[in-house]
């Protein structure tokens, strides 16, 4: 069966305008194109669809999506387990947090207590969901499944205290960098403590740590330009130099 751009964005429940956007920038191109020059879409590009849409209910950005469905190697089965995993974790978060919730109006209502531990229950499984949405299948094949749940599960246990702790380690990590960009050597010891505070760090997030892990982490803030954008944002080249200082450090000092 084929459908115009109006039917399809029907069945979809998305606008008309938001495929022929997809068409524009080459996300989900239709099948053909008619005689009377209207857009016709397949069960391919149904199928596609389909796959686009579960990507943006898990918050990821379409450039991504794109990278991920137009990908010679794409596996939609596989996909659609990842999306099935991730909705059952959206799930389980949205019952903690329910849950939370009932708790608190029972400590107003009826003096129950509520350990302050318990009232941040919840949040740390969304945090675990956003870095899904966003770097998850990327992560999986980087790292591999077992690794990547190992730290998932890692994260979700964490206490507030915990996050705040690496919070406060990131922006130590931030003052460091930045004095030490200003010599310009990666190897000097302002650059090899920011080097070993990010390994510090990395203890809050990882389930083990490894120096070939941590000197490919480096390497990506380089060659993906999501990272390097966030940390080259006040200081040109900071990704760079900490990709150096860590692949430094990690070969001397870890």
């Amino acid at each position: 069966m084929e459908y115009t751009v109006r039917k399809l964005a029907k069945l979809a429940g998305v606008s008309p305008r938001t495929l022929r956007y997809y068409d524009e920038i080459g996300i989900l191109k239709p099948a053909r194109i008619n005689s009377s020059g209207y857009r016709l879409y397949g069960e391919a590009e149904v199928d596609r669809l389909q796959q686009i849409l579960f990507h943006r209910e898990l918050g990821m950005d379409l450039q991504s999506i794109k990278a991920i469905v137009t990908s010679p190697s794409f596996d939609r089965a596989k996909a659609l387990r990842e999306h099935r995993r991730g909705l059952l974790e959206r799930r389980a978060r949205l019952d903690m947090l329910i849950a939370n919730v009932d708790k608190s109006i029972a400590t107003i209502e009826e003096g129950a207590i509520m350990p302050d531990k318990d009232k941040f229950r919840g949040f740390m499984r969304e945090l675990v969901d956003e870095n899904e949405a966003k770097y998850g299948t990327e992560a999986r094949q980087k790292y591999g499944e077992e690794i990547v749940s190992a730290s998932n599960a890692k994260v979700r246990g964490m206490t507030q205290k915990q996050y705040e702790e690496s919070a406060r380690s990131a922006a130590e990590i931030q003052q460091t960098l930045k004095a030490a960009l200003k010599t310009g050597d990666p190897a000097g010891p302002l650059a090899q403590k920011a080097a070993e505070l990010h390994r510090q760090w990395l203890g809050f997030w990882w389930d083990s740590y490894s120096r070939e892990a941590h000197a490919g982490l480096a390497q990506m803030y380089v060659d993906d330009e999501r990272f390097t954008a966030y940390y080259d944002k006040d200081q040109p080249g900071t990704a760079a130099f900490l990709r150096d200082a860590i692949l430094i450090y990690t070969r001397t000092k870890a």
